[in-house]
């Protein structure tokens, strides 16, 4: 029986010690350190813990995660329904219904022992094999979370009244394969978030410390931007994630059009991934919670690991190129979770990004 204990890792911090679990966003601004996840779809879970100290994420045990075999992953959306799918966001955007649309495909590959899966092993592998600055763990069997996040975005920072995002959108593997198009997407997105941070933040107080910075991770280079502002004295958490919730980098142009439009084409509940994923210090006045991309969850109820990828859509998009930058994606954390990434392989090299069709 899985009887690992309740814990989250995140930045150098392990919490340990659960004391509470809620769903309530109020109780971000009681007292205590949260291990936050709010999946896609709205569901939110905050587990308060009494034990929390300063500890690097531990070295991969050999054995200690047995994932699944390379060639058993399938994806909600294949090759053909994914390119499908960018051609009607295409049609949407022609129509003037919507700028931009994430379009997202979740894979799934049954574990071979899913009692004995642990995702903070799993997390261990990610940290070694694709470390990123928002990597995690945020384990609550009991209450049906079970993450392991390499994240390269942030979603929320706060410190004080003082909030930050740091929208990503453009990929490729060199700043050479960066295109007019991923520039102008990740343009229209940070207009998308000061709009949504506007909405609870002082007047003239947001603003754009960095536009379309190029960043460098395992295998690709993002373009992000940061957008920051001071929340007004009556904004707390519940109002803060109403405003900003789902992240503009992974809805789209205007969001309500976009998520309408990710409803219809989307044959799968994307969960944790592209939520938002991260922790709160109640008591110091502090967070920081990630877009929950590059992120794995383990689906008890039916024994397997779920992953997500996507790409953003603009009338510039070509099916078959985004197709690849969803592969792009996940090729090296997929192949990771499988045993089968070997260090200096090119990220198209390794086996595991691809999958057949299955239905929601």
């Amino acid at each position: 029986m899985y009887d690992l204990p309740p814990l989250a890792r995140f930045g150098g911090l392990v919490a340990t010690d659960l004391r509470d679990v809620t769903h309530d966003p109020e109780a971000l601004d009681s007292t205590g350190f949260w291990a936050v996840c709010a999946d896609f779809e709205g569901r939110l879970t905050c587990a308060r813990f009494g034990d929390v100290r300063r500890a690097p994420v531990p070295a991969a045990v050999p054995g200690a995660w047995l994932g699944p075999r390379p060639g058993d992953w399938t994806s909600s959306l294949d090759r053909a329904a994914y390119t499908a799918g960018v051609r009607a966001v295409r049609e949407h955007i022609a129509r003037g219904e919507v700028y931009q649309a994430n379009l997202c495909r979740v894979m799934t590959a049954p574990l071979p022992d899913p009692a004995a899966a642990d995702v903070d092993a799993l997390t261990s592998l990610l940290a070694a094999g694709n470390p990123a600055p928002y990597a995690g763990t945020i384990r609550l069997p009991a209450h049906g979370v079970e993450i392991a996040t390499a994240s390269p975005e942030l979603y929320l920072r706060r410190e004080g009244a003082r909030v930050s995002s740091g929208p990503i959108k453009g990929t490729g593997r060199t700043a050479a394969d960066l295109l007019p198009k991923d520039h102008a997407e990740n343009v229209m997105i940070v207009d998308l978030v000061r709009n949504d941070l506007g909405r609870v933040c002082e007047t003239g107080s947001v603003a754009v410390p960095a536009l379309c910075d190029i960043e460098e991770h395992p295998g690709l280079v993002h373009l992000v931007s940061t957008v920051s502002g001071v929340l007004c004295e009556d904004a707390g958490w519940p109002e803060l994630l109403a405003a900003t919730f789902p992240p503009g980098s992974v809805t789209g142009a205007p969001k309500s059009s976009a998520l309408r439009i990710i409803e219809a084409l989307e044959t799968a509940p994307r969960g944790p991934y592209c939520g938002g994923i991260g922790w709160v210090d109640a008591d110091g006045g502090r967070a920081e919670l990630a877009v929950g991309i590059r992120t794995f969850w383990i689906d008890r109820p039916f024994g397997v690991l779920r992953f997500g990828t996507g790409a953003g859509i603009t009338w510039g998009s070509d099916p078959e190129r985004e197709w690849e930058e969803t592969e792009l994606k996940a090729a090296r954390l997929v192949a990771i979770a499988s045993g089968a990434y070997e260090s200096g392989a090119r990220d198209d090299d390794v086996p595991g990004a691809s999958g057949k069709a299955i239905s929601r």
